[in-house]
């Protein structure tokens, strides 16, 4: 099976996951001002994740100053989420956990088998999703996604951000939505 790519300005799937602190997110049920900054990262097992989450931690002041709600989402089960948010010293980024691979191949993310014990000595689960990053609108639509098929090279937080003002600021729409014959 082959993973589909989402579509700008077209609905993103349903996204309903439990959160380390308790209660759930449901995407789209109080979405932030301007965007929802969802963040699937790979889990515990993955050091370059937690260091890309450290940085994402950090700047959740600045994306809520914006009118952003920002997530990070893995599949690894309640005790590896407050792990790894433990790791990144959350205080401002919401966890969460549980996300199923069957929902994980409707964002379009890529799905890996574990290979064992990562550099970090932490046990990869048999399936697991590689990274995706997504601004969803309040309307629930796509307005940017990126997925990665490995852990390595991915966006910059703080590149978002700025793309962010310039998107608000401009009102600058959606791109990549043309779907016809080429």
């Amino acid at each position: 099976m082959s993973t589909q790519a989402l579509m700008p300005r077209e609905p993103v799937p349903a996204l309903n996951v439990a959160l380390t602190t308790g209660g759930r997110f449901v995407l789209g049920a109080t979405p932030g001002e301007h965007f929802d900054l969802v963040v699937f990262y790979r889990g515990l097992h993955c050091p370059i994740c937690a260091k890309y989450l450290i940085e994402l931690e950090r700047l959740v002041p600045e994306f809520a100053a914006r009118g952003v709600q920002v997530l990070a989402v893995s599949s690894d089960d309640a005790e590896r989420a407050q792990q790894m948010a433990d790791k990144v010293s959350a205080k401002n980024l919401q966890f969460a956990y549980g996300l199923s691979l069957k929902s994980a191949r409707q964002w379009g993310l890529f799905i890996s088998a574990g290979r064992g014990k990562t550099s970090i000595g932490i046990e990869e689960p048999a399936l697991f999703s590689e990274p995706g990053v997504f601004i969803v609108r309040p309307d629930g639509t796509l307005y940017y996604g990126a997925v990665q098929t490995m852990p390595f090279a991915r966006p910059q937080f703080q590149d978002l951000l700025g793309a962010i003002d310039f998107a608000i600021g401009k009102n600058y729409p959606a791109r990549g939505e043309y779907s016809g014959a080429v």
